[in-house]
């Protein structure tokens, strides 16, 4: 029996292609990935949907060094799409060759992304990914060039599509023909993608305190303040976030919180100075319901061992200049 690998994000793109090769009676098992920017939630759900095997894989540690200097560049913000790709492709590949799989497949449409579905693109990363002969593309396949699989005729190349362009009514009909009535809306889900958070992230990189995955996880919560070169604090911005800060604090962090007044957690990460944490606790006294005028009692924690600062709000323009 011929046997494909999916790359699978869950979206209906990947769930029509997915759909198009079994229905060729092909075995199909989906990959998908996870990292700090991207969960594999999306590609769980659409997987157990249409009954298909998922493998997910973290490829953290290849991605950040990716991430860090990608070949082509950035889109928008930090998303570096086409070297994104083809790492996941590199991925896809070795587990082709583990596997004894035939072939791998996605589910791209021609020109549907201006950034990494255009001919070239295709092109690009198919070639640097190194497996370029195996990657085939069903939902446009008839308008480029065929690949080994097509030719050694594993898989019916009449029976693959045409589309290109942005537009989705074809693959709407499709999803009512093949009876998929829930599939994510096709927006979202990479955080690299995010302008607040790709800030953020920029800030980490150029201060070199990406030590470990936590620090980027880190980045999805609370309010950043970057106070000197050395320093920042993190302020809870709501009980959701303060749970999450508590969460990843580790036994080398400062945590700061109100002794009399209902107010937000604030995480020193790494620790810091003697000043730097009477700015901690300004800005805990500024987003909490302590008066602005008066000093305030301001817990700070470093493992078992607690401390109490006297300080006053930080005025909105300090706020103002240190938040990232």
């Amino acid at each position: 029996m011929v046997k494909a690998i999916a790359l699978f994000s869950g979206g209906l793109d990947s769930i029509l292609a997915a759909e198009v090769v079994r229905r060729q009676n092909i075995e199909v098992l989906c990959l998908t990935f996870e990292t700090p920017f991207f969960s594999a939630e999306k590609a769980k759900a659409a997987a157990r949907q249409i009954n298909l095997p998922l493998v997910v894989e973290n490829f953290t540690a290849d991605h950040l060094v990716m991430l860090k200097s990608p070949r082509y560049g950035y889109g928008k913000n930090m998303n570096p799409c086409i070297d994104c790709h083809t790492l996941m492709l590199k991925f896809a590949g070795r587990k082709m060759e583990e596997t004894g799989t035939d072939f791998i497949f996605t589910g791209e449409v021609l020109g549907q992304r201006p950034m990494s579905q255009g001919k070239q693109s295709l092109f690009i990363v198919a070639k640097n990914s190194g497996y370029p002969d195996y990657i085939l593309r069903p939902l446009s396949a008839q308008l480029l060039d065929p690949v080994k699989a097509e030719r050694e005729g594993k898989i019916d190349r009449s029976r693959l599509l045409a589309l290109q362009g942005r537009g989705r009514k074809p693959q709407m009909q499709m999803a009512v023909d093949f009876g998929i009535t829930n599939y994510a809306p096709p927006a979202g889900g990479c955080l690299l993608t995010d302008s607040i958070f790709t800030k953020r992230l920029r800030d980490l990189f150029s201060h070199e305190e990406d030590r470990h995955i936590r620090d980027i996880e880190l980045l999805k919560y609370g309010r950043h303040f970057r106070v000197n070169d050395n320093s920042k604090i993190i302020v809870g911005r709501n009980k959701a976030d303060n749970i999450s800060l508590q969460a990843r604090v580790t036994e080398d962090d400062f945590v700061l919180f109100m002794a009399e007044f209902p107010g937000p957690q604030v995480l020193v990460p790494y620790g810091s100075d003697e000043e730097i944490m009477n700015i901690a606790a300004s800005l805990c006294i500024r987003y909490s319901d302590a008066p602005d005028d008066q000093e305030a009692v301001v817990i700070c924690q470093k493992g078992d061992t607690s401390t109490k600062i006297m300080a006053k709000a930080a005025t909105k323009e300090d706020g103002e200049r240190w938040i990232i």
